[in-house]
């Protein structure tokens, strides 16, 4: 297996942050345009006065820099000591899969509980996907 294989979720999953990214100018200058709100409500982050469907993509992308972030140096340190391998590969893809159906339902119907589980399976993917190195990658060494 090309050990290069497992940047693509990578680059899918940073493709789909950037996408989010760019709802945040795209909703505030729609809602600023609308005269919902000004410049002033950005001042010290995003004030009340913000509409929640103006500040849900920020929201999104944070949740988008935070977890994944174990998620992009796992990737990294599994091509480094070419660790790659199917069962990870595919773990990865889930992964991605998962942070992207959560930011969906953020985005759209924003169902608290149907989030939560996105969210919730995705963290203990990542955190299985940690497990899975430790035990095979680490303990086999």
């Amino acid at each position: 297996m090309y050990q290069t294989t497992i940047f693509w979720p990578v680059a899918a999953l940073m493709g789909w942050t950037l996408l989010v990214l760019l709802l945040i100018p795209w909703r505030r200058l729609r809602a600023a345009f609308a005269g919902q709100l000004t410049a002033e409500d950005f001042r010290c982050g995003e004030s009340e006065r913000v509409p929640a469907q103006v500040r849900l993509p920020n929201r999104v992308f944070m949740n988008l820099l935070e977890v994944p972030l174990l998620f992009y140096v796992l990737a990294l340190m599994l091509f480094v000591i070419h660790a790659v391998d199917g069962l990870f590969l595919s773990l990865a893809w889930a992964y991605v899969a998962l942070r992207v159906l959560h930011s969906l339902i953020y985005l759209t119907y924003n169902h608290v509980m149907h989030r939560l589980l996105a969210f919730a399976a995705s963290n203990l993917l990542v955190a299985g996907i940690w497990l899975r190195f430790v035990v095979v990658v680490l303990g086999g060494h």
